[in-house]
C-alpha cells in the first residue's frame, strides 16, 4: 500500500476563492508545482479531492469541472518537464441547497465527509495511516481526519484555527505544507 497526498484544489493548488468553471481562471500558487515534484520523489501519491458544488448550483457542468482540471493537470506537466504527478481526480458536485437535478442532496462523497478520500484508497490501494489531507477550509481537515489521514490546514483560505480536533499542521501555503511532511 501507497501513502498518499490529498490535495484540495481551490487556496490550495490554485488561487481561487469562488466557484471556477472556465479554465481561463486557473491561476497556480508560486510553489505548487516544485511542491508536488518533491513530493511524488519521496513516494507519495497525488490526489485531488474537491467540492464542486458550482454544478449543483447550476454555476457550471461537469464537463466544465472536467476542463478545469484538464487545464491544471497540463499546466503542471508544462511546468515540471512533462510529469504527470496529478493523474488522480476526484469531484463532488453534490449540494443540498442546489437547483440541479440529481446534484441537490447532501453525499458521502462532500466533504467534510470522508467519501472521496476513502473512494481513492479502494480504487489505489492507499494506507490512509500514512497519507496526508492538504486544504484550505475546516471541511478538508475533517475529511482527512475522518479517513485516518493527518491534517494540514492552509491560513491562505481564511482560516487561521480550528475548534478540536486540530489539524496537525496550520501554514501559508502548500509549500510550507511539503516542507512539514518531508522534514526530516
Amino acid at each position: 500500500m501507497r501513502p498518499a497526498i490529498f490535495l484540495d484544489r481551490d487556496n490550495t493548488i490554485i488561487d481561487n476563492s469562488d466557484h471556477l468553471g472556465d479554465p481561463s481562471g486557473v491561476v497556480l500558487f508560486d510553489r505548487t508545482v516544485e511542491s508536488l515534484q518533491r513530493l511524488d520523489d519521496a513516494g507519495y501519491a497525488l490526489i485531488i479531492v474537491t467540492n464542486q458544488s458550482g454544478v449543483a448550483r447550476g454555476l457550471f457542468t461537469e464537463d466544465d469541472v472536467q476542463a478545469v482540471h484538464d487545464c491544471i493537470r497540463l499546466q503542471v506537466q508544462k511546468d515540471s518537464g512533462g510529469r504527470d504527478l496529478l493523474a488522480h481526480w476526484y469531484h463532488s458536485p453534490y449540494h443540498p441547497e442546489g437547483v440541479v437535478e440529481p446534484f441537490i442532496t447532501e453525499h458521502p462523497s462532500r466533504k467534510p465527509e470522508p467519501g472521496m478520500l476513502l473512494q481513492a484508497a479502494e480504487d489505489l490501494n492507499l494506507d490512509l495511516n500514512a497519507s496526508w489531507m492538504i486544504g484550505d477550509a475546516p471541511r478538508d481537515i475533517r475529511a482527512g481526519q475522518r479517513a485516518g489521514c493527518r491534517t494540514i490546514l492552509l491560513r491562505c483560505g481564511g482560516f487561521s484555527s480550528m475548534k478540536d480536533p486540530q489539524p496537525d499542521w496550520i501554514v501559508d501555503g502548500i509549500g510550507d505544507a511539503t516542507d512539514n511532511i518531508l522534514r526530516p
